[in-house]
């Protein structure tokens, strides 16, 4: 009798256990979250998206306003269609600046919308014309090595 009782309580731990491991795999995956009401599309242009992904969120002062839906490849231009989910709460001007931003050292990366000061708003559809690409550190440590480098060449 007293071993169904262990094995009972070991079994509620255990599954009390994959349900936190689940939750918190949501939440890091960025599965769950805020609901957009009725979200409206947005295109933007990067050369580089870095380690971008879908579902990544979309967020202007810090506040979440939208969520990535897609990341394709333009075959004219070879640079990255983001196409984006944007609650329609928020209207955007057409001077918004759209940039790849990194929370934290290693974090994940979300797209950051920076309001300009056109009268006129982005409409559904509409593609922000002003993108940054995301700071890619291999790239920059290679430029400062290569740089490094030079330098060391040139003064003999």
């Amino acid at each position: 009798m007293k071993r169904t009782t262990i094995d009972l309580w070991v079994g509620i731990f255990v599954t009390l256990g994959v349900a936190a491991l689940v939750f918190l795999a949501l939440k890091v995956g960025n599965l769950s979250g805020a609901q957009l009401q009725d979200p409206y599309p947005l295109v933007a242009r990067f050369d580089n998206i870095g380690g971008l992904k879908a579902r990544a969120p979309i967020k202007s002062a810090g506040v979440v306003v939208g969520r990535i839906e897609s990341i394709t490849l333009n075959p004219q231009t070879f640079q990255a269609d983001v196409t984006m989910r944007i609650d329609k709460r928020y209207n955007f001007p057409k001077d918004t600046f759209a940039t790849i931003n990194t929370s934290g050292l290693l974090g994940e990366q979300y797209i950051g919308l920076e309001p300009g000061g056109d009268e006129n708003v982005l409409k559904s559809g509409d593609v922000i014309k002003k993108t940054q690409s995301a700071v890619v550190l291999e790239k920059l440590i290679s430029q400062f090595m290569f740089n490094k480098a030079s330098e060391g060449t040139s003064s003999k």
